[in-house]
């Protein structure tokens, strides 16, 4: 498919980027973008610095060396892990799911340079882009124009956009198939918040957020010995499901059952969450995500609710 908008890397390192969030406007002037409604939703926050911008241009000549790290996936090599260091924005990943239609990205992170291309093209390039939510929509209009391939988000999210593209196509139904990937609406922290899957494997981003006891390893203690004969404690949750994640406000116990609803039918052994170490390698994984969210409904008050009488 033919694509109508060029990428145009002089322009793209010149517009504004959220310094909190990373998210690029289609202005060069700091006198017409002001605020981030990404940042002014009550989901997320401005920093106490207050709003700030920045641009491409300034990131890649910045002293720190911000750049692009791609890592090999240990246990499944068709999976490629992209972070920037140091930091950019909130700081996630993207995955490359290198697929046999084609590679497509999932999520999106702000930098985006000629190394970065180039190594993606001798990947093989990319077939599709599809964005979790929008607060990892970033520069996906760059990455889209970069690689001429098309940049999937959920409808009911489609107005956090910052900029119009032919590139961009919406996702409408609750389960779309895009070279080889599923992808499928949850809805929860936004209203198209999206996973995807493949393989088996269930990439999450913050749909379902890993948690730090869900990656925690009680097989080891501190001073190196086994203790594997120890159950981990109980009531331990895996994974999270928050509508503000750095605001802390957690989704309702009736929108967690209807996440489950959407969620029962498929088959996982992995979640691999919107940053570095958040994959979890377990054949019982998926019951993992239901116990979560019945811990959850169960502190909320929700002991009577329905969504604790579900089981696998």
């Amino acid at each position: 498919m033919e694509y109508p908008e060029p990428y145009d890397q002089s322009l793209s390192s010149r517009l504004l980027l959220c310094t909190a969030c990373g998210t690029q406007f289609p202005a060069t002037d700091r006198q017409q973008i002001k605020t981030c409604h990404i940042c002014d939703d009550v989901r997320q926050y401005v920093p106490r610095s207050g709003q700030s911008f920045t641009t491409l241009q300034a990131i890649c000549s910045s002293s720190q060396g911000h750049r692009n790290q791609f890592e090999v996936y240990e246990a499944e090599e068709r999976l490629v892990f992209v972070k920037t260091v140091p930091q950019v924005g909130i700081g996630q990943r993207c995955i490359i799911v290198r697929t046999p239609q084609g590679n497509v990205l999932w999520d999106c992170i702000t930098l985006l340079d000629e190394a970065t291309i180039q190594r993606i093209k001798d990947m093989g390039g990319l077939r599709a882009i599809v964005i979790s939510h929008p607060h990892f929509y970033t520069t996906h209009v760059q990455w889209a124009r970069a690689f001429a391939c098309p940049v999937y988000v959920a409808a009911e999210d489609a107005s956090w956009t910052t900029m119009p593209s032919a590139h961009r196509k919406l996702i409408t139904e609750t389960e779309t198939d895009i070279f080889g990937t599923k992808v499928i609406k949850m809805g929860g922290h936004f209203p198209g918040s999206l996973v995807l899957l493949w393989q088996g494997r269930l990439l999450i981003a913050d749909t379902i957020l890993t948690t730090p006891s869900g990656l925690g390893d009680w097989s080891v203690n501190a001073l190196g010995e086994d203790t594997t004969h120890v159950p981990p404690p109980p009531d331990r949750n895996t994974f999270t499901f928050q509508w503000s994640i750095p605001n802390m406000i957690p989704l309702s116990a009736d929108e967690l059952l209807r996440m489950w609803t959407v969620l029962q039918p498929y088959t996982f052994t992995s979640t691999h969450g919107g940053f570095m170490g958040q994959d979890i390698e377990d054949e019982g994984v998926k019951g993992r995500v239901l116990r979560s969210m019945q811990i959850q409904c169960r502190y909320m008050g929700g002991e009577n609710h329905p969504l604790m009488k579900v089981t696998l």
